[in-house]
């Protein structure tokens, strides 16, 4: 039912407000609604914000967004995680009607006595909600002015306009015919759930020992955690593990995914299970639990968070295949379909079926995540959620979060966008994206104007550069130039983003021409790298990647996703965007062609950028330490060969503005 003041189209809204929006701490996002009344009287607004346990803050005055279109809006900012509420309340605003009246006809003569008056009865009522130490003697004043018929109209109608009075009321206004919306459900998570930088390794690849025609020494968890150190030295806040369970040996794949694998050959991390266990088991060559904790504190020491992959399929060897039989999908011969993706297939892969022993499967799945929760994994990256339930992860995921709201879940989710949305919706914390194939200037904008919107009031996007399923023709062609330049992108367009392990080397060479397959896959193998000396040989970009995640660490901006906002360059080649939070605010313009240099004229929005239109203010850009004097109007060559220089990331230097031109 509509209230007394029609309150509509509120966002952000989920699932019309069944399901939480989503917010982290101290993240500041807009709450808008269509407010408006009958006839011609002035309305106003506001939201109140309620944490989990009820309390209200202060509640925050709404401002019409666009004159005459009777949509409000105004920010708010949670400050501690859980089940927050707000509420949008509307009200008729007397005080604003009778100024608007009294500004038309005192000067017109008409009405001047009653007008006077009305308005002294008006200020009369307000001053009795204003507290006395917040301006309650300056609105009694005013009453006194409107009615003091020794002094002129004009000074009795400034009297209850002086800017005292406006400022008192503004904070203390007189409010009737108040409407509330029913609260609207908020889940504000730990900032881990919006930004973050990934590093994903294979830890049977590190420290592996390959020789041809013998059997190959696996890497363990022990000697991937002497690697950690160098990934928190790049900047790297979250290391990624795939799968570290047995791995099935029926139909168990070859290197470049090849159906038969011979006697040395280690198959996919993904097949999970064997005799040697399933999902709560660790592969015997990686080590033991007690090399896991290890693992997982050292990562701690180094300010690191460990993710795991969690994904639920089994080998044929798998022991639920034999104890649970009633979870997998039997064919018409007898046999249990394994998983495809046509034109892909994955013999050593079974599918779960979930509508047999939908419970049972709830809790399995809840049984392992506990456990590798007790070892220390407060993130979980999901694989292939979308060919699940939905409705299966709400359970799961529902149930785990209200025990403990601090363990996270990414969506790995490369799918049609109803069902990408719909598992953030949810209750996954984050999700891949279409990042991967939007790579001109128009896709991007279009895209990042998409997810920085109301979408990211319930998914928030991790963009990875690649993964070991995704190597794109846009880095196969563009060489380092292109790793170079999609790091950019992906660090400054993204709170949260990501690499898999190789991607700092440029690795880029495909299974064959057309494919996003890896050659020798690290997917079917182990790749052991010489880390030491690729660092000797100049062969890899970790010194970028290190900058842009400390550049990530030192500007706030950079940590939100919904503060993007893109300018305009006069170059299709060449991309502008901004980010701004408080104090900080960082200006990034990438150069999209890996094969040449491009030059441009930038044209900034300045008021998006918190300043006047003709201002000009140093900036220092953060990629090479150079700084310039930047104004409405910059010219920018960038060159790609220039692993620091494909793009300027320009911070505004915390200085008084200075006149004079433009300079690159």
């Amino acid at each position: 039912m509509i209230g007394r003041i029609p309150i509509l189209d509120i966002r952000p809204l989920i699932d019309c407000g069944r399901r939480p929006a989503k917010a982290v701490v101290d993240e500041t996002f807009e709450v808008s609604a269509t407010v408006f009344r009958e006839g011609h009287d002035a309305v106003n607004a506001n939201v109140v914000l309620r944490d989990p346990s009820g309390r209200s803050g202060p509640w925050t005055p709404m401002r019409e967004l666009a004159p005459g279109t009777d949509r409000w809006g105004a920010e708010v900012t949670p400050g501690a995680p859980g089940r927050w509420t707000y509420t949008v309340e509307a009200w008729s605003d007397p005080i604003a009607t009778w100024r608007h009246h009294a500004r038309i006809k005192i000067p017109a003569g008409i009405d001047t006595d009653l007008v006077l008056e009305e308005g002294a009865r008006l200020h009369e009522r307000a001053a009795a909600g204003v507290p006395k130490n917040d301006g309650r003697e300056a609105v009694l004043a005013a009453v006194d002015g409107l009615r003091d018929e020794r002094r002129p109209v004009a000074d009795r109608l400034a009297a209850a306009l002086a800017p005292d009075v406006t400022a008192a009321l503004d904070r203390h206004p007189l409010r009737e015919l108040l409407t509330s919306s029913r609260p609207m459900p908020l889940q504000v998570d730990r900032e881990r759930a919006l930004f973050g930088s990934w590093y994903e390794l294979f830890p049977r690849s590190e420290g592996a020992k390959v020789t041809e025609g013998r059997r190959p020494v696996s890497g363990t968890l022990r000697t991937a955690a002497e690697r950690l150190p160098a990934i928190a030295a790049a900047g790297f806040d979250v290391v990624y593990l795939p799968p570290i369970h047995p791995i099935g040996t029926a139909f168990r794949k070859g290197p470049n995914n090849t159906l038969s694998a011979g006697p040395f050959d280690v198959g996919s991390p993904w097949a999970i299970g064997s005799a040697d266990g399933g999902h709560d088991a660790i592969h015997p060559d990686l080590g033991t639990f007690e090399d896991f904790d290890h693992f997982v504190a050292r990562a701690r020491e180094l300010r690191m968070e460990v993710a795991l992959d969690f994904a639920l399929q089994c080998s044929p060897d798998h022991p639920w295949v034999s104890q649970h039989p009633e979870w997998f999908h039997q064919r018409a011969d007898g046999t249990i379909a394994y998983a495809e993706n046509p034109p892909k297939k994955y013999q050593d892969i079974y599918p779960l079926a979930f509508d047999r022993d939908f419970h049972g499967l709830v809790r399995e799945t809840e049984r392992v995540l506990r456990l590798w929760m007790a070892h220390g994994v407060r993130i979980f990256r999901v694989d292939n959620p979308h060919t699940k339930p939905v409705v299966f992860w709400e359970k799961v995921l529902g149930d785990i979060h209200r025990s403990d709201p601090d363990v996270l879940f990414l969506s790995e989710a490369f799918t049609r966008p109803a069902m990408l949305n719909a598992l953030g919706a949810v209750g996954f914390h984050q999700s891949y994206t279409y990042f991967t194939w939007r790579n001109t200037k128009q896709e991007l904008t279009d895209y990042l104007t998409e997810l920085s919107g109301d979408a990211a009031a319930w998914m928030r996007p991790n963009f990875f550069v690649n993964t070991p399923d995704i190597l794109h023709a846009y880095l196969q062609e563009g060489g380092r130039p292109a790793f170079a330049v999609r790091a950019v992108l992906a660090a400054t367009l993204s709170p949260a983003w990501g690499v898999y392990a190789g991607y700092e080397l440029c690795e880029n060479t495909p299974v064959r021409q057309g494919s996003e397959e890896y050659l020798d896959s690290e997917k079917y193998q182990l790749r052991p790298r010489d880390w030491a000396a690729a660092e000797r040989e100049g062969r890899t970009i970790t010194p970028l990647l290190a900058r842009l995640n400390r550049v990530r660490r030192r500007h706030p901006a950079l940590r939100r996703l919904r503060n993007l906002r893109f300018h305009h360059a006069d170059n299709d080649s060449v991309i502008v965007y901004s980010k701004r939070a408080g104090d900080s605010c960082v200006v990034t313009v990438v150069n999209l062609d890996p094969h040449h240099t491009q030059e441009a004229t930038v044209s900034l929005n300045m008021p998006e950028l918190g300043l006047e239109w003709h201002e000009s203010v140093p900036v220092r850009d953060e990629l090479t330490g150079e700084t310039y004097h930047w104004g409405r109007d910059n010219y920018v060559r960038l060159e790609p060969g220039r692993d620091m220089a494909p793009a300027h990331v320009l911070s505004l230097r915390p200085s008084s503005p200075i006149g004079g031109s433009p300079t690159t």
